[in-house]
């Protein structure tokens, strides 16, 4: 059945969503917090089937792409494509956020005063700046695999892939040949992994509603809505410059790439629908190079759901506790938020993070940090599903001129693909974790 693993997925969502809020209404808090930490672990052993095949298959896509090809040129001018792409979609996205936050007047009339009380658990010494420009270059591969590091292991596989080009031209084909060969078992391995994607998304969905139920997203539905209203402004927005540049193909690529958002937005994980986007990115033409170089940059530099997060959030909290601030300076806030998310990459609750590392010093309490963290598991659903449809349109505009065939050429023979791989999966032995 076409696209039976998308219906799969949505089916899954569905069904956390109701069997959570079910679990929360009939069972007593005991009990919830029991099924809440099994929920958790399904979620996060499909997490780890994910993370797990996420370095080597970003190592063999990069290597490869730089080895098949007959000179290494063009990556600096897709290097300076990609982050003139990357921070114009920030500063949109932030401002799309500072804009319908303060039209929607969110957190007006709230009235809140910090007593001190209130504090979170949150590390902000994880963000440093110059640590961050320090650390792109990896001390070690093998500690920047072992984190899923995409921009370390971007940078590593760059270095390699060049040298392994210069060898290969000298006639030494083993280790290039070999490397070649690992991407189809990669993808044949996510495959198998994307097999459990159903059972980790209802896990995921269904620990949030059994834990917090609708009471809480309840009392904070303005924000949520809010929030949702802007991230909806900006699909709009992205979705039109994509037409406007790829045309017809734009709306391909989006029906491409609705599984992985999907994935993205029931898991809170860019990193679960990573590898599927990958694949989706395939199917819709782009080469190897620059998926494999894009797209992990992007995971690093081009997060226009967090950023419409951390300058909605930041307005909302100056609008609750009433603190005057002038334009000027809740500019020189954004500014200051932007230049921060560029190193949120694999900080855990990144986006929350930075907001309470920028805010406290325009005179924001920090304890209003807890505000939204009581909310920030639906929120980050949203923002995740946002990065993924934002690194997809970035990739494909980046790479439209390199396309390997026309969009419509390769309809036919990707659905096949497509159905072949999923018929020899089923086929297969199933992996032991799906047991």
């Amino acid at each position: 059945m076409k696209n039976k693993m998308t219906i799969f997925i949505v089916a899954a969502l569905i069904s956390g969503v109701a069997g959570g809020l079910i679990a929360h209404a009939v069972m007593p808090a005991a009990s919830r917090d029991g099924l809440v930490t099994v929920f958790d672990t399904i979620a996060h052993l499909f997490l780890n089937l994910i993370k797990m095949v996420i370095a080597p298959l970003i190592f063999a896509i990069i290597v490869t792409g730089i080895t098949t090809l007959t000179k290494s040129l063009g990556l600096g001018g897709m290097l300076t494509k990609s982050l003139a792409w990357f921070l114009s979609a920030s500063v949109i996205a932030g401002g799309i956020g500072f804009f319908m936050a303060h039209m929607l007047n969110v957190g007006k009339g709230l009235d809140l005063t910090a007593t001190g009380s209130e504090t979170t658990t949150l590390d902000t010494t994880t963000l440093d700046f110059q640590s961050f420009i320090e650390k792109i270059v990896p001390q070690s591969v093998i500690a920047a695999m072992s984190t899923n590091n995409a921009l370390q292991i971007l940078v590593f596989a760059l270095l390699f892939g060049a040298a392994l080009l210069a060898m290969k031209r000298q006639g030494h084909t083993q280790i290039s040949d070999l490397i070649e060969e690992l991407v189809p078992v990669m993808l044949k391995l996510t495959g198998y992994v994307m097999l459990a994607a159903p059972v980790g998304v209802f896990a995921a969905v269904a620990a949030a509603f059994t834990d917090e139920g609708i009471g809480a997203f309840a009392t904070y539905g303005s924000f949520i809505g809010g929030f949702y209203l802007s991230l909806a402004g900006l699909w709009a927005l992205m979705i039109g410059v994509a037409t406007l540049i790829l045309g017809r193909a734009a709306f391909r690529l989006l029906a491409l790439v609705r599984e992985p958002m999907f994935v993205a937005f029931s898991t809170s994980s860019s990193e679960a629908a990573f590898p599927k986007l990958i694949e989706s990115m395939a199917r819709y033409g782009m080469d190897r190079k620059t998926t494999g170089f894009v797209l992990p940059l992007g995971y690093s530099f081009n997060l226009d759901g967090s950023m419409v997060y951390m300058t909605f959030a930041s307005v909302f909290l100056i609008n609750a506790y009433g603190v005057d601030l002038g334009i000027g300076q809740q500019l020189a806030m954004v500014a200051l938020l932007l230049l921060s998310s560029k190193g949120m990459a694999g900080v855990p609750r990144g986006s929350l993070v930075i907001v309470a590392a920028v805010v406290p010093s325009f005179g924001i309490p920090i304890a209003g940090i807890a505000l939204l963290l009581v909310v920030d598991q639906i929120l980050d659903m949203g923002r995740t599903a946002t990065n993924i449809l934002g690194n997809a349109i970035a990739t494909a505009v980046i790479g439209r001129k390199s396309m390997q065939k026309p969009p419509s050429d390769l309809d036919d023979e990707a659905e096949q693909l497509h159905d072949d791989t999923e018929k020899s999966a089923s086929r297969s032995p199933q992996p032991a974790a799906m047991s």
